[in-house]
């Protein structure tokens, strides 16, 4: 079964390189610049996992976290150049399923995808 992924990053250049390393090992890939295009996409594609960066423009990222949380009931990876103790311990008290800290091996981050999509 193909798999859709959001990748939700205010820097293109991240999302495109994410998004080639996704693709070239099979799996759907949607962008989204900005938390309103974020949220747009999943409730239009319904991907199967969405990774996010902390830092997105339009809409607080812990908003668009929280609310694809507890209303699209999304697997969803964090990735984020915040490396301290209390953004991690955050993140996965909001319900992360997942976290990467840039920079970030791409061949790791997709390993880490399918291992949450492995649990689903």
């Amino acid at each position: 079964m193909n798999k859709k992924v959001l990748v939700a990053d205010y820097d293109e250049r991240i999302r495109d390189i994410v998004c080639v390393y996704l693709e070239a090992d099979g799996f759907t890939v949607y962008q989204a610049e900005d938390g309103d295009e974020t949220l747009e996409l999943v409730g239009k594609d319904k991907p199967d996992l969405v990774i996010i960066d902390l830092v997105i423009a339009k809409l607080d990222a812990w908003a668009v976290f929280k609310t694809l949380k507890q209303e699209a009931k999304i697997p969803l990876i964090m990735l984020t150049g915040k490396g301290e103790e209390n953004d991690r311990v955050l993140i996965f008290d909001l319900g992360a399923d997942d976290y990467v800290e840039k920079p970030f091996k791409p061949r790791e981050l997709i390993t880490r995808i399918k291992t949450v999509l492995r649990r689903q």
